[in-house]
């Protein structure tokens, strides 16, 4: 398995720009029932080049797009792919002693590469799914009792 490294870098406003201008070029053709849609890159000194995209990864491509073209940092990780503590640590908004706090408790499943602890993506979207609706099922319960209590909550 391949471990990854995210990193967050903002587009430029020039990508931004080139970015929405792009991704509503593209979105016209996700309404195709073709499987694949072939496209034209040119090189440095103007030859044409076809590419066949799946339109799977042409949907991911324009959303990819939408994302940077309202400004945001864009990272495209693999399901099975593998994470460091801190990249982990980072997806959850946590710091790295308590991600290893969770690992070590057993919240996340976890291996070791010779020293150094491994996280499958997967299993921390798990986690966050799961935490966030914890989360959500105790916010409700705390908004019945405040309606329950009459605390001006209506």
């Amino acid at each position: 398995m391949t471990t990854l490294s995210l990193t967050h870098s903002l587009p430029t406003a020039e990508e931004v720009a080139i970015a929405r201008e792009s991704g509503r070029a593209l979105s016209a053709f996700l309404q195709t029932r073709a499987e694949a849609q072939q496209f034209e890159i040119f090189d440095d000194k103007g030859a044409s080049h076809p590419v066949r995209v799946p339109v799977s990864a042409l949907r991911l491509l324009v959303d990819v797009l939408t994302e940077i073209g309202e400004g945001n940092a864009v990272n495209i990780i693999p399901i099975h792919a593998e994470l460091t503590t801190q990249d982990a640590a980072d997806m959850l908004n946590v710091s790295r002693p308590f991600l290893v706090q969770l690992l070590e408790r057993g919240e996340i499943p976890f291996h070791k590469t010779g020293t150094h602890r491994r996280v499958r993506y997967q299993d921390v979207i798990a986690y966050k799914e799961r935490i966030d609706a914890e989360r959500s099922k105790a916010l409700d319960a705390l908004a019945e009792q405040a309606q329950a209590l009459e605390m001006g909550y209506d």
